[in-house]
């Protein structure tokens, strides 16, 4: 025989059956069957075993017809079915014919392609020529409230006998939630929720489904097990995992963290004076793990004194956060012990802590003062606007405590000389409606950063200690329309400003005696810049951490004095990372009312732009929260299978300034999904990728986002990601018991107000779920978050399981100890990243090392 062809060249067209006739190795195309199957005619030689494999393993498995026939020298097995061979888990198939050498072909097409752990072939004449079949249905652990259906396969008698082939594998059918029906009216417009009954976490039936969905999800990516194990290896490799962060100085002390091999946590530390000075361990988060499997470090201040340590743990991943005091000298965690605390300050004295405590929905609302040792604490302040969060911190010239009451649109400040805690606090200025500010100190001015009066993206303003009202305020940097002030960082003898224009971070610095100003400027299209720890206050230098999608981490000292800068560090990239390799862009999509949304994108610099290329593509898009263009070591395992990676800057960001919010919030929110539905579009236009090869993802409220537009244009999009998605908007917006709720309806609307009601009503993504067909999708939540309830994607998947029309994988996986942000371990949020990039490497055909084969049920067919 000669060369057999490529499997991508079968004329499989459209997901419909169709049969094939193969002489030898000449493919000779046939009108479509009902049945659907592909015979192999030929002897049973190397050429025809090869053929056959590449039907089951080749580079399109999607193109993998619905049923397999194989020929050989002494007879044929032929397999029928009447549904995708993905579909017979737990059923029955038709075998005619010998079977003797083809079962050698039908074990590798089963076991290798399909996840098939066993073929067993019945030993009784009766058994062999029984015609009729029935599916034999997969136990669940119990009854209700999910079911397990399975297709009826019909058996074919061939010219010789018939054999009846049950097949035996751990792939089940996806649960099937119980629907029961909680019926209410909001607004006239009857609502029913068939599946509320997920709320009830205690429910032994809520668990036994969670944990169903996850032995599903764990079933469909078991034949990816190796991929996933290759691809963290991959990362793990390019992580310097012995490692430490540049050591900041406070007070005499120079405080680092750093990191040891197979230890998941970071270890906090300092050294008196020099770098060669002893080592002092200040927190070992690894010993603090022990026996529990999640913690998360919150508050972490040391008294001026450097003696004492406040810091708060998380042990749930509920943001149930604890606030302990160690003495750094005797190293004894002290009796003071505080549950539900936010955030925390010392005072001067070393001996008094004020922090904030948190009510049932975790709303930060009450400021207390804490003597140590005295088990009373002095109750300061109660915010009872539940739209406003309060908060704590010390500034950081050390003379005054600021406490800020803020919600979404507006702000207030008071503040207490840190000398006197006992003192009385001072209010700034009263909240308005429509005005953010906060407030910084140096020498005897507030230097306040405010957009009251309708100057959305901010102004700076000082203000004399003595008398801070608006009245007394100055202007130093004036409102600008295009360039949005983000932060502000005051020193002795300097401030810097981070100015964000067109989506781009620069550092504007002001000599203080002079009011003379310089910019500092970066390089490359599209990066990100933060602001490392500068404890310092008279200092001349200002440390901050650069990095882009190219670019790792570097954290730099800028020497305000002779505009210098110096790299401290650069993250290392093991395994001979070359930039070079690599090409980042910025580019720009045009919305349907014509405004320009800003696209970051990376690439190798020798991927195609003819749409043959796959590509991941993210948003975000809410709370005034720009997207980063960040480096990600982890990332170069997709780009360097051709996968380029995507972030569209939607309305409802921080990118482009707090108009840019405003265009995405409340009644605009829409704009966020047709802003992304139009980046897409740009992109595939571009020949970037195509629809067949695109992947989204999206978290949180960027879960909203892919939820969303998943239901506006579904043919746009081969695979979708949602990570704790808040995709059950007006139910959760209507419930005010649960965090976050009432805070957030300056973003997203109270449903309790009709108009915002019929704003949600049309992009939810829970109540627009219809019958159409979408995506491959993978849902992932984790069962303590506390900031998108778990329930949420869980009824979501409940619901599209009953109402899509498409048999592609809905694969559903919940972390049962962690909460918002996924497991608290470095390794394990690897082994995360890992089981994520090989569900999306399966998706767009790059995720097959030798050895390693997709499940059917993550390969569907093209779209039509």
């Amino acid at each position: 025989m000669t060369t057999p062809p490529r499997v991508g060249s079968l004329p499989y067209l459209n997901s419909e059956p169709f049969f094939a006739c193969f002489e030898g190795a000449e493919l000779i195309p046939m009108m479509p069957s009902a049945l659907g199957a592909v015979m192999l005619r030929g002897e049973l030689d190397a050429g025809l075993l090869s053929l056959a494999d590449a039907l089951a393993l080749g580079d399109a498995v999607d193109l993998l017809p619905f049923g397999i026939a194989t020929a050989g020298a002494t007879g044929s097995v032929h397999v029928w079915s009447h549904h995708p061979l993905d579909t017979l888990h737990g059923a029955t198939i038709g075998v005619t014919g010998e079977t003797s050498t083809s079962v050698r072909i039908l074990r590798l097409l089963l076991e290798r392609r399909h996840g098939v752990k066993d073929v067993r072939w019945p030993r009784s004449t009766t058994e062999r020529t029984a015609t009729s079949t029935t599916a034999s249905a997969v136990r669940t652990p119990r009854d209700r409230p999910f079911r397990a259906a399975l297709p009826h396969v019909a058996v074919f008698p061939g010219r010789r006998d018939t054999v009846r082939v049950p097949i035996e594998t751990s792939l089940p059918k996806p649960p099937v939630a119980e629907r029961v029906p909680k019926v209410e009216v909001v607004h006239g417009d009857i609502r029913e929720d068939d599946y509320h009954w997920l709320r009830k976490r205690d429910d032994p039936e809520v668990t036994a489904y969670l944990r169903a969905e996850n032995a599903y999800t764990d079933a469909v990516m078991e034949p990816t097990v190796k991929l996933q194990e290759t691809l963290y290896r991959e990362i793990l490799a390019r992580i310097k995992e012995d490692d430490s962060t540049v050591p900041f100085r406070r007070d005499g002390y120079l405080y680092y963290t750093r990191t040891e091999k197979g230890k998941q946590y970071p270890i906090h530390c300092r050294k008196a004076g020099t770098p060669e000075a002893p080592e002092a361990v200040t927190l070992d988060l690894n010993q603090l793990a022990e026996g529990h499997e999640f913690l998360a470090l919150g508050a972490y201040a040391v008294s001026d004194d450097g003696r004492r340590l406040a810091y708060s743990l998380d042990f749930t991943g509920a943001r149930d956060y604890t606030l302990y005091v160690k003495d750094l000298v005797t190293g004894e965690v002290l009796a003071d012990r505080i549950d539900k605390v936010s955030t925390l300050a010392w005072s001067a004295d070393g001996d008094t802590l004020f922090y904030v405590l948190e009510d049932h929905a975790k709303r930060p609302y009450r400021l207390y003062r804490h003597r140590l040792g005295d088990p009373t604490d002095d109750l300061l302040y109660e915010e009872t606007d539940e739209l406003f969060r309060l908060g704590i911190w010390r500034s950081r010239s050390r003379r005054f405590l600021f406490s800020m009451s803020r919600s979404f649109t507006s702000a207030e400040v008071r503040y207490l000389p840190a000398d006197e805690p006992s003192g009385t606090w001072t209010m700034i200025a009263p909240r308005e409606k429509d005005h953010e500010y906060d407030v910084d100190h140096a020498g005897d001015v507030f230097y306040i950063r405010t957009n009251g009066d309708g100057l959305r993206n901010f102004r700076l303003v000082i203000a004399p200690v003595s008398d801070p009202g608006r009245r007394s305020w100055r202007e130093l940097i004036p409102h600008r329309e295009h360039v949005m002030l983000e932060d502000v960082d005051v020193f002795a003898h300097h401030h810097v400003v981070h100015e964000r224009e067109d989506g781009l971070i620069r550092l504007r610095v002001t000599e203080t005696a002079t009011g003379g100003f310089h910019h500092v400027a970066f390089p490359e299209p599209t990066y990100d810049v933060a602001p490392e720890p500068n404890a310092e206050f008279v200092t001349p230098v200002y440390r901050f951490r650069y990095q882009s999608l190219i670019t790792p981490p570097s954290v730099f000292d800028y020497d305000t004095a002779r505009r210098t800068l110096t790299l401290l560090k650069r993250t290392e990239v093991l395994g001979g990372y070359d930039p070079a390799h690599y090409r980042s862009e910025r580019l720009y999509a045009t919305a349907d009312d014509g405004t320009r949304v800003p696209i970051s994108l990376v690439a190798r610099a020798d991927t195609p732009r003819d749409g043959t290329s796959p590509m991941l593509l993210v948003g975000y898009g809410a709370y005034g929260i720009a997207y980063p263009a960040s480096f990600s070591s982890n990332r170069l395992s997709l780009l360097d299978r051709g996968v380029t990676v995507a972030i569209a800057h939607i309305r409802g960001g921080g990118e482009l300034g707090k108009r840019w919010h405003d265009a995405g919030r409340l009644h605009h929110k829409p704009r966020t999904f047709t802003d992304f539905i139009a980046a897409t579009e740009e992109l595939i236009a571009r020949g970037h990728t195509s629809a067949e090869r695109l992947v989204i993802e999206g978290g949180s409220a960027g879960g909203l986002l892919i939820g969303a537009v998943l239901n506006l244009r579904p043919d746009l999009y081969h695979a979708a990601e949602l990570r704790v998605p808040f995709v059950d908007v007006i139910n959760t917006m209507l419930d005010e018991s649960l965090p976050l709720t009432v805070g957030e309806f300056e973003e997203w609307g109270n449903p309790k107000e009709p108009a915002f009601y019929e704003t949600m009503k049309r992009y939810c993504p829970y109540t627009n779920l219809g019958p159409r067909a979408y995506p491959t999708i993978l849902i992932r939540t984790s069962l303590n978050d506390s900031q998108v309830m778990y329930w949420e994607p869980a009824k979501y998947v409940a619901k599209l399981r009953t109402v899509k029309t498409d048999d592609r994988a809905l694969l559903f996986k919940i972390d049962m100890d962690s909460g918002h942000g996924g497991p608290s371990g470095r390794y394990d949020a690897l082994h995360e990243a890992a089981f994520d990039y090989a569900w999306i490497l399966t998706q767009v055909g790059r995720g097959r090392p030798a050895g390693d084969e997709p499940s059917p049920a993550l390969t569907p067919a093209a779209r039509t």
